[in-house]
């Protein structure tokens, strides 16, 4: 009798550590296994790494002030390869059933953990799946990287007084895009675009637009009565909205035409006064137009007196000095 008992006791406690060593994954299945795809898996780790590498393309592109159409292609690419490698995953390497029973409005604890398990178990035919997750954190780490990038320029990280920078310095002579010198002769009842000479064209600060008024039109701000030889005012060619570049001048020919002579940039319509400075007139701009100070030296060129009246840009450059 004692040796049944024993026995009886010894089989119990056998059925209670098993029950208390028995692992979920035990349990039976929800969802049927799937093989593993080796050549899938591969796919997605190599579409991740492409990936990161256009990512980090983009950072450089924007440090070293690449073109557009580069920094567009390098985060576009790298966007595509993440969308290309998650379609790879939802295609080949999570197993998928349908389920014809409809889901309970009310969930109950039995309920979450078996969507919880069918989560879990989808996954069943990754095999690498610390490579890929390396893979992974690898591709949104540079991609979070290249999102961020931009940002950093706006400060307080970076050092933004560069965007206050222009190439305009007292005696520098005015060009056209081909580098010939423009006179005060060549100025007539137009619009003109000049840059400095000797320095980058393609500087936010370079381009200046021209424009020759009649003196006794002028009605410039105080300091100013000298900065207009001839008539002539020049203005930074950059939008102080948006920096957009201001490509249109108003000049009517009739008086009942239109009001009169002004500065357009055809983005938003900011409407800047060639007459008082640069003004605004209408639009979303914030500011006037930055304008820069001329002077006709003996042989009839044109040159800048000194550097623009204020900062060249849009005005939400200067939030952080404002």
């Amino acid at each position: 009798m004692r040796f049944l008992r024993r026995l009886v006791g010894l089989f119990v406690a056998a059925r209670t550590v098993r029950e208390l060593a028995r692992r979920p994954d035990e349990e039976p299945r929800i969802v049927e296994p799937g093989e593993p795809d080796p050549r899938a898996e591969a796919a997605v780790i190599v579409l991740l790494l492409l990936a990161a590498a256009a990512a980090v393309l983009f950072v450089v592109a924007y440090a070293l002030e690449w073109s557009t159409q580069v920094l567009g292609g390098a985060l576009g690419a790298s966007l595509a390869l993440v969308a290309a490698a998650l379609l790879v995953v939802g295609a080949r390497l999570v197993v998928t059933e349908e389920l014809a029973e409809e889901y309970p409005r009310t969930g109950t604890p039995e309920e979450q953990d078996a969507v919880a398990r069918i989560v879990r178990e989808s996954g069943s035919r990754f095999t690498r799946k610390r490579l890929l997750g390396a893979a992974a954190a690898t591709a949104g780490g540079a991609l979070g990287a290249a999102l961020v990038t931009p940002a950093l320029s706006l400060g307080p990280a970076l050092d933004t007084s560069q965007l206050n920078e222009t190439p305009w310095r007292r005696g520098l002579r005015l060009v056209d895009r081909d580098g010939r010198p423009y006179t005060a002769q060549d100025i007539e009842d137009a619009f003109y675009t000049a840059f400095p000479e000797g320095a980058d064209p393609k500087a936010i600060g370079s381009p200046i637009v021209l424009v020759r008024l009649d003196p006794g039109e002028l009605r410039l701000p105080r300091g100013r009565e000298r900065w207009a030889p001839d008539g002539i005012v020049a203005y930074s060619k950059i939008c102080t909205h948006a920096g957009c570049a201001v490509a249109l001048y108003r000049n009517p020919k009739f008086e009942p035409a239109q009001p009169d002579r002004a500065l357009v940039c055809p983005c938003h319509y900011s409407t800047f006064d060639v007459a008082t400075g640069g003004t605004v007139l209408f639009g979303p701009a914030g500011r006037p137009l930055p304008q820069l100070p001329l002077m006709v030296d003996a042989g009839g060129d044109m040159r800048a007196a000194g550097g623009f009246s204020g900062p060249v840009g849009p005005s939400w450059w200067g939030v952080r000095s404002s």
